[in-house]
């Protein structure tokens, strides 16, 4: 693989079946001064809307300070790559419009008022924050313009709420689990006019005290039901609450069983928002409750409307003042949970929840991003049918992109036919004729032919169909009759066959896509990310979001990041297809557009370095991964000086950033292979005083400085020549080996006879030989555990911007200088309780209160916890202080390349030893990386050595 493509791949993610700017991406145009550039083709929103094809709406990049738009007339900056974002904006606010169409955002797709369909409306606000199982005092708080957040226990994160405006930012947090003091102090008069609309709560009677707790009725449902043991349930039947402590999904689970004499079987659960704050009322406080069954659904599985009443008498008596304070306080949570569940009751499908959820906190916290049309079409999703809401989620979760109507049946959508007319008033597209069938989507539309139906129309067409023909040699060869106009009638003929089908309007799509993108700030994490909580599968770690200042400033930035990520595909596609055209011509594209794009977006790290790790989501930043992919691509092909022009505009454009080691190693080489050695040398010399040159790049650097540094290029000795070449200790052993095949991993009989790699036979000879060494294979996992366990309350502690989401593993700004810089104070004064020799006490405690929590680089199954005690305690407090400043500091760097084995014996049952081996095979070399490892571990006094492993040479 090219080097930079699993990064390009993991920055794109799951590929978008529609580019908003697919057509004007790959289509190019040469500039008077030869550089290649891009005409912008401005589509509407509607699914069939007219494209702009005469010159006024094509859009030259030049070098001009300034253009004139040629919709309203304004003066842009010429500079700029994405004037078609402008051009956008002008278009969809209607100035000057030359389509005819209405496009699919101005749809009205509800009768209703804007109002009515807000979602800054109070109900509806507190319902979205039951679902995420917050109670009323920690943190309902919710603005139109400002990020959602509050103290979310369990599952989720621990948030607090910072205007995302960039006009009006907040540098410091809260102080205690309650965001609701925020209307007090800390935010402007503007910002309390909004809280005061919003923070609204169900009404619901809070004056509550133990008094009148007996015989209040509490209204709720039984969920659950498919783990019952009773599948009948009788109108009015019995009920009575117990705990299920033992819960291995949920510890606060309550049971709902039936109360009817002689019989006591499970009916189900209560909602587990409302176990969350009911169970600690029943341990604590021995309460009992009873009720009754109030509605019989009409699928036995679906939830059940009950009635519980509080059957315990003067419990004030009995309670201090401290209890009583603490009573109402959580029975307060438990009247607020059950009157939101009123407004939104648990029958809506947690797929549902989770999908408006996402749709809600993106409006909510990016509202500056979105024109009015779109935010109109994104809030009027809550106001359609359950059934369609229902489906249309089903559907985009599922691959498609068409789907046959026969084939939906999903058992919580009632009435599928219903379900699809409602939408298709602008979320689903229809096929159900001939017209309007493009010839990009015939193929789509065939993959849903079954390869019986392919040799049937086959044989209508009297085409020759061989019976051994694959599907997708059929398929092609129908597009390909299709598309030279030979078949007209192939739409009718699927369509006789498949019936009505339908799929998710590519604009929807896109706009979808972008609301995923901000939501999660990455393409690893879509809606199943909801669905691992929910099931217990993943639990994210406790923190606080301070939002300082947004993302993406406006909606240019986020479109031109979007139309970056879009060549980043088209670049990934392109390899794919091996068309290496298409590959240059991304190229070009990204090469145009990265360094006009980079001069406004590092502009403000230059001022504020500390803020540097947002440039990530800038288009700039992409185009880079695109370019340097390219680089790859032409050394593969040999054209070196195209890829020496690259790197230097890399270097050029990015004077701050990590990867400048990588570019300037392969400058140096590329020009070397052009046969410019001095050249080559002064490269790798200025990249030694590179301050972002950093680890095995800088040693690779040193390491070629004085391959190329001798006389006559250069007479004097560099000073770092000693510490380069210091020999590193090495041990050879022999094994039996079971292949010498050059291009596969070495495989040897171990000691016992079975087969084993390289370090299990390493393991085994330092296991024996008399040494008595104890050990692991882990190479940099168990360092990075230790990491993440050791310095967890650093990683997860308030810094404003870093946690921007509740679905996050580590702040935003671990791999850059700023994890460091923001808390050095905090950081320096850890590091000297692990280097007084409290780190065995803090690695327990976290392992103990996070175990099985998410973290970067935290992985709870590979090691025990007796093997992380050992590592910890036979390496010393100093050394592990020095390892965690070094990952601390750049994390990035040094968070690979760690030897393969730690080994550890024990002198007594608190001294021990450590050594840390690099294991190489007969064919393998150390790369720089784990050399700039080895040399760092001595340098601070570790014992390290290299084992070398070697086939067992047979005397004949």
């Amino acid at each position: 693989m090219l080097a930079g493509r699993e990064s390009l791949v993991r920055l794109v993610g799951k590929r978008r079946r529609f580019l908003p700017n697919g057509h004007s991406l790959s289509t190019l145009v040469q500039s008077n001064d030869g550089e290649v550039v891009s005409v912008e083709t401005v589509e509407g929103l509607s699914e069939n809307s007219t494209k702009v094809e005469d010159e006024d709406s094509a859009v030259e990049m030049v070098t001009s300070d300034w253009v004139i738009c040629p919709v309203c007339g304004n003066r842009v900056r010429g500079e700029a790559y994405n004037v078609n974002c402008h051009l956008d904006s002008c278009l969809s606010r209607g100035t000057k419009r030359k389509l005819t169409q209405r496009t699919l955002l101005q749809m009205k797709f509800c009768s209703g008022s804007v109002a009515h369909t807000s979602f800054c409306e109070s109900e509806q606000l507190e319902t979205n924050v039951d679902l995420m199982g917050l109670d009323n005092n920690e943190g309902k708080t919710a603005l139109s313009g400002f990020i959602f957040s509050s103290t979310i226990e369990g599952n989720y994160s621990n948030c607090v709420v910072i205007p995302s405006n960039p006009e009006s930012s907040m540098e410091t947090c809260m102080d205690g689990s309650t965001v609701n003091g925020i209307n007090s102090d800390g935010v402007d008069n503007k910002v309390e006019a909004s809280l005061a609309i919003n923070n609204e709560v169900p009404n619901c009677d809070m004056a509550v005290s133990v008094n009148n707790l007996s015989g209040l009725v509490i209204e709720t449902f039984i969920v659950g039901r498919r783990f019952s043991d009773e599948k009948e349930i009788n109108l009015g039947a019995a009920i009575s609450l117990l705990r299920d402590p033992k819960n291995v999904k949920d510890p606060n689970a309550i049971k709902v069983i039936s109360a009817d004499a002689g019989c006591s079987k499970v009916l189900g659960f209560l909602p587990r928002d409302l176990a969350q704050h009911l169970s600690p009322l029943i341990d604590k406080y021995s309460l009992i409750f009873e009720g009754s069954v109030t509605s019989i659904p009409k699928h036995s599985l679906n939830v059940v409307p009950i009635q519980i009443v509080c059957c315990n008498m003067n419990l004030q008596s009995s309670m201090e003042s401290g209890d009583i304070e603490v009573f109402t306080f959580l029975w307060k949570n438990v009247l607020t949970v059950a009157t939101s569940a009123k407004i939104h009751p648990p029958d809506v499908t947690k797929y549902q929840q989770n999908f408006c959820l996402l749709l809600q906190e993106v409006l909510r916290s990016n509202p500056h991003l979105f024109t009015d049309d779109e935010k109109e079409y994104m809030e009027s999703f809550t106001s359609l049918p359950v059934d369609s809401q229902r489906l249309f989620v089903r559907l985009y979760m599922r691959k498609g992109p068409w789907f046959r109507m026969s084939n939906i049946l999903y058992r919580e959508v009632l009435n599928s036919q219903e379900a699809v007319k409602a939408l298709c008033a602008g979320y689903l597209r229809r096929f159900e004729d001939s017209y309007g069938m493009h010839d990009n989507e015939m193929k789509e539309i065939l993959d849903l032919v079954t390869l019986s139906e392919l040799r049937e129309i086959m044989c209508m067409l009297k085409k020759n169909c061989k019976h051994g023909t694959r599907k997708q040699d059929l398929i092609a060869s129908l597009v390909s009759l299709y598309k030279d106009g030979l078949c007209l009638l192939l739409p009718n003929l699927i369509l006789d066959r498949t019936g009505t089908c339908i799929k998710i309007s590519s604009k929807v799509e896109s706009l979808l896509w972008r609301a995923e993108r901000l939501f999660f700030l990455n393409s690893e994490q879509d809606l199943s990310a909801f669905l691992l909580v929910d099931m217990g599968v993943v639990k994210y770690p406790t923190y606080r979001c301070i939002i300082s200042e947004p993302i993406f400033t406006d909606r240019e930035d986020l479109l031109a990041y979007e139309e970056a990520i879009g060549v980043a595909q088209l670049m990934d596609q392109s390899l794919d297809d091996n068309d290496k055209e298409s590959v240059l011509r991304c190229m070009k594209i990204a090469d145009s557009r990265m360094c006009g794009s980079s001069t406004n977006s590092f502009r403000s790290t230059e001022s504020e370095p500390l803020v540097i790790f947002l440039s990530c989501f800038s288009a700039s930043w992409v185009y880079s991964k695109v370019v340097l992919l390219g680089v790859s691509f032409l050394e593969r092909e040999h054209r070196y000086n195209d890829a020496i022009v690259l790197l230097k505009r890399l270097l050029i454009c990015f004077p701050h950033d990590g990867r400048r080691g990588y570019w300037r190693m392969r400058l140096s080489i590329d020009l070397e292979h052009m046969g410019c050695p001095n050249e080559s040398l002064s490269v790798a010399e200025d990249g030694l005083v590179d301050p972002w040159v950093r680890a095995g790049s800088k040693v690779a650097l040193q390491r070629r400085v004085l391959r190329l540094a001798k006389p006559p290029r250069r007479w004097k000795v560099p000073s770092f020549s000693q510490s380069v070449k210091r020999e590193i200790r090495e041990v050879h052993i022999q094994g039996r080996p079971l292949n010498c095949e050059t291009g596969m991993k070495s495989r040897f009989y171990g000691e016992d006879g079975e087969q084993c790699g390289v370090e299990q036979l390493a393991l085994q000879y330092y296991a024996g030989e008399g040494e008595g060494w104890q050990g692991v294979h882990t190479e940099s996992g168990i360092w990075l555990t230790i990491f993440g366990l050791l310095m967890w309350n650093i990683l997860f502690s308030d810094a404003p911007n870093v946690f921007r989401t509740r679905f996050q593993t580590a702040p935003l700004d671990l791999e850059t200088d700023s994890f460091y810089e923001v808390r050095k104070d905090i950081i320096e004064s850890h590091l000297q309780k692990i280097q007084d020799g409290m780190a065995e006490e803090i690695l327990i405690t976290s392992w103990e209160l996070y175990l099985g929590t998410a973290c970067r680089g935290v992985n709870w199954e590979r090691n025990s916890l007796s093997e992380l005690r050992a590592v910890v305690t036979c390496s010393g407090g100093p050394f592990l202080a020095s390892l965690c400043r070094y990952l601390a500091q750049d994390y990035r760097s040094w968070s690979s390349g760690m030897p393969d084995l730690v080994l550890w014996r024990f002198h007594g049952e608190y001294m021990g030893q450590m050594k840390l081996v690099e294991v190489k095979g007969p064919r393998d070399r150390l790369s720089e990386q784990q050399r700039a490892w080895l040399l760092l571990l001595m340098e601070i006094g570790f014992n390290t050595e290299i084992c070398k492993v070697s086939p067992l040479q047979v005397s004949s």
